[in-house]
């Protein structure tokens, strides 16, 4: 799954969303990505994602590393 925010007023949307998913029973079956102009490297380490990327190229490259596809 992967999330963006264009403005700082989404990103708490982003940390409820993996609470959800982990209340439901499937986080650990999801690689969660989140990026976006306002979003930074220690903020996802922060709300536990997977994964960070800066860009939608750095994404593309990001997502094939977390899920091991050459």
């Amino acid at each position: 799954m992967a999330m963006s925010a264009l403005l700082s007023t989404t990103m708490p949307s982003m940390p409820l969303t993996i609470d959800a998913m982990q209340q439901a029973g499937v986080r650990d079956k999801v690689k969660v990505m989140i990026g976006g102009a306002p979003v930074t490297q220690k903020y996802a380490e922060e709300i536990k994602a997977d994964a960070y990327a800066s860009d939608a190229g750095s994404a593309v490259n990001k997502a094939k590393q977390i899920l091991g596809v050459a």
